[in-house]
């Protein structure tokens, strides 16, 4: 964001913790989220925390599917009231809401087919090909004895599983999804992804802060005035 005068507020909405940076900040502010975080309270307490920060427009990483730049279902860890919630006129900036795993997928990309899976509170999945970004939901579809994918690889897997397990499973749904849609590169982020002990060729650790970088991604070619490349296009359909 080196020399445009636009400051971006980016706001990373997990099951655990909200995070938050702005352009020229370099510590993000960790706001403890959980199953009675509305959005009302979310913007509320970001806000708060963010008393002086001097910011034009705002990203939003969303843990759930997002159409046509809105949350388009509630969120599964966190309280009610997302998709009807008016976020331009709370924060009273203009905003841009994108998938989180999506978010921080756009702040990994480097280039060619790469699959993003972030291991968190959930499962979240992101597919970018040569430049297009398609937000994914796969966490929810069947994996193994009727449950999910998320119930194996998510939070709730890795507790009921324990560490050795968990990982196992891990590196069968990496193989799995990277051979039917055909990644050439594979990124784990999310807080669990450093639990793990090695990593199979063509896959890399994310870094949560990506998940920022993405949110700078949002706005930065519009900002510009460069027009917008087909990433961005494709955010949010």
């Amino acid at each position: 964001m080196a020399g445009l005068s636009v400051k971006i507020l980016v706001i990373d909405v997990g099951g655990t913790n909200i995070k938050v940076l702005a352009s020229g900040k370099r510590t993000p502010i960790k706001i403890p989220s959980g199953p009675r975080m509305t959005p009302g309270r979310m913007v509320k307490e970001v806000l708060a925390a963010t008393s002086g920060w001097e910011y034009d427009v705002v990203s939003i990483g969303y843990p759930g599917p997002v159409k046509h730049g809105r949350p388009a279902r509630e969120p599964w860890n966190l309280g009610k009231g997302w998709v009807r919630f008016d976020f331009k006129k709370a924060l009273r900036r203009p905003v841009r809401i994108i998938n989180d795993a999506a978010m921080q997928a756009l702040g990994s990309y480097r280039g060619g087919r790469m699959l993003f899976l972030g291991l968190g509170t959930g499962l979240g999945t992101a597919l970018i090909v040569d430049g297009v970004l398609e937000p994914m939901e796969i966490a929810h579809l069947p994996y193994k004895n009727g449950k999910t994918y998320e119930d194996y690889v998510g939070l709730r897997g890795l507790k009921r599983l324990g560490k050795k397990k968990w990982r196992g499973h891990v590196a069968d749904v990496v193989q799995k999804l990277a051979t039917a849609l055909g990644a050439e590169d594979v990124v784990l982020g999310g807080g669990n992804a450093k639990k793990l002990d090695g990593l199979p060729p063509h896959v890399r650790l994310g870094d949560n802060a990506n998940a920022f970088t993405g949110g700078f991604r949002l706005w930065e070619e519009a900002i510009a005035g460069a027009g917008e490349p087909a990433h961005h296009r494709a955010i949010g359909t």
